[in-house]
């Protein structure tokens, strides 16, 4: 059983790989009950918001890790990846400041990756 922070290195790792920018990890398991870590990042246009999405599933596949539900990818704005134990969202850059969820989990703790 592969452990959690594993796979979240293997997201952002994923992410990095497609060019995602402003990639942010926080740790929200003590402020919320939703999942342990929410990770961010922001892709410059639809093709690579959509390819960061498709390299994390892939990647993480390989570790035998499956997203339990993904939304938003057909228009790309947001794409939310629901892997249970964490979650990653993918926004452009209109929909990320819009959102602004590092002023929601402000009370999360940042970790690096």
């Amino acid at each position: 059983m592969i452990e959690v922070k594993d796979a979240v290195k293997a997201a952002v790792e994923a992410i990095r790989d497609k060019k995602g920018e402003d990639i942010k990890v926080f740790y929200i398991a003590d402020v919320s009950p939703l999942a342990d870590y929410f990770i961010l990042a922001t892709g410059n246009n639809r093709n690579q918001i959509q390819a960061m999405s498709d390299e994390i599933d892939a990647a993480l596949a390989k570790l035998n890790v499956h997203s339990k539900q993904i939304e938003g990818y057909d228009s790309a704005n947001w794409i939310l990846c629901d892997y249970g134990d964490f979650m990653v969202h993918i926004f452009n850059p209109e929909s990320r400041e819009f959102y602004n969820l590092e002023r929601l989990w402000k009370d999360a703790k940042q970790e690096e990756f």
